[in-house]
């Protein structure tokens, strides 16, 4: 996708104009934890390959998030890890100890953390109160300084310490992360 960047001015504040409740409430959270951000407005970002652009304009990697389920569908998992890696589900159900992982259908998704597909974000977390879906991360996002995500709507993207998210926002949404290494 060319040209997927609405504006290149980035914004550090909560925006003004008329934006979808759950992206406020994400920068609610970030001010109430005192959290600085930079974001970037663009098209929507349906695939990584989408956001390429955006990821040089805020010069940060944005995490690929997946979005997983048992076979029964009583167990779900937010997946983060780098989007340059291949995701191989044998590989992390053995650490999670998990039989036959498959992608969630995305009514889940939006039940459990309202969030639509495409749009999928560690920030959905807020709105899982029962702590029904498990974090997973990949210990690879751990060694970058700086973390990228959507705000639960793929129009917007985030650059955030990574420091920030595992030390203020997941104690706050009381989600303890399970790390892994994907191959």
């Amino acid at each position: 996708m060319d040209n997927i960047i609405k504006s290149k001015t980035l914004f550090h504040s909560k925006p003004n104009e008329s934006r979808l409740q759950k992206e406020l409430d994400t920068y609610d959270i970030l001010e109430k934890l005192e959290i600085p951000y930079a974001a970037l407005d663009h098209e929507v970002a349906m695939t990584m390959e989408d956001l390429q652009e955006v990821e040089a304009a805020l010069n940060v990697k944005v995490s690929k998030n997946l979005f997983l389920c048992n076979t029964q569908k009583t167990k779900f998992y937010m997946l983060i890890m780098p989007a340059d890696k291949k995701f191989l589900t044998k590989n992390l159900s053995k650490q999670i100890n998990s039989s036959r992982l498959s992608f969630a259908d995305g009514s889940y998704m939006e039940e459990l953390l309202n969030i639509t597909p495409g749009s999928l974000s560690v920030f959905g977390l807020m709105f899982d109160k029962d702590n029904k879906v498990n974090l997973v991360i990949d210990k690879d996002v751990l060694g970058e300084e700086y973390f990228g995500c959507h705000p639960c709507i793929n129009t917007s993207t985030l650059k955030i310490k990574t420091a920030d998210i595992l030390n203020k926002f997941l104690p706050y949404v009381v989600h303890e992360p399970t790390f892994v290494e994907l191959q």
